[in-house]
């Protein structure tokens, strides 16, 4: 297993996509740290699940988008797994409307959540990387971040934000032998995109695909899985999508 005897913070981590990577992880040997901030169950299960394979997992509660709240999830992870070797920028949230009758609290809390969580945890993390001369993080965007979208102004501008931080962080860490890449999901079903993927808007939006079809959250967990190993040992500052081939295509932002 590549990844044994490493720990990784998997934020967001207790369903969807972020419980993916969790289990990706431990399966390759890392002890994982689940965060959560309201699905305390689904985390503690997915915990339950890990230490049952025979793997090393704890769920930790905290808000991202409070900078305290990120240093204390680092902490526990250094704490009660041994030490952090690995961050994965997962946790997210969608608030869609227009522009026009956007509200201003709609577009905060998208950002706040979404950048402001990868901020605060790389920030919360890069201490302890620096000071042992290694460390992996990577950021979950998505292809919103490169691309337009009706409805999606608040999301994709928070995306394109973790995009531009994901190359700068890249950059200002690589002489301390930390590495910042991000990955980029298309359309995958999940709680957050459902509306999206469901009913004629799903078929509409699949048949935009090249590859037709959504992608699988164990898909986006397998490419995370990757640039957290040593095959990806010479990547840094990539933004790697995983989309079935729709940022090929020119599409009109809408189904």
């Amino acid at each position: 297993m590549k990844l044994q005897g490493q720990v990784a913070l998997v934020t967001g981590g207790s369903r969807g996509i972020g419980a993916a990577v969790c289990r990706a992880l431990a399966a390759d040997g890392a002890a994982v740290a689940i965060n959560y901030r309201g699905s305390r169950g689904p985390a503690e299960e997915l915990a339950a699940e890990i230490q049952a394979a025979g793997g090393r997992a704890i769920a930790v509660r905290g808000d991202v988008a409070d900078p305290a709240a990120a240093e204390e999830l680092v902490r526990r992870a250094v704490e009660d797994l041994g030490g952090i070797d690995i961050l994965v920028n997962n946790a997210g949230v969608a608030h869609d409307g227009l522009v026009y009758t956007m509200a201003m609290d709609d577009w905060l809390h998208v950002m706040k959540v979404n950048f402001g969580g990868v901020f605060h945890c790389t920030k919360a993390v890069l201490p302890h990387f620096m000071s042992k001369g290694a460390g992996v993080i990577v950021n979950v965007s998505s292809v919103m971040g490169e691309r337009g979208w009706i409805g999606e102004s608040n999301y994709a501008a928070s995306k394109g934000a973790v995009n531009a931080f994901t190359r700068c962080c890249a950059m200002e860490s690589a002489r301390f032998g930390v590495r910042v890449n991000a990955v980029l999901p298309g359309f995958a079903p999940t709680d957050l995109v459902a509306g999206l993927t469901e009913g004629a808007t799903g078929r509409s939006i699949r048949k935009q695909i090249p590859l037709r079809d959504f992608g699988r959250v164990q898909q986006i967990a397998d490419v995370v899985r990757f640039l957290c190993g040593p095959e990806s040992s010479y990547m840094t500052g990539s933004l790697v999508n995983v989309d079935g081939g729709a940022m090929t295509a020119l599409g009109l932002g809408r189904p």
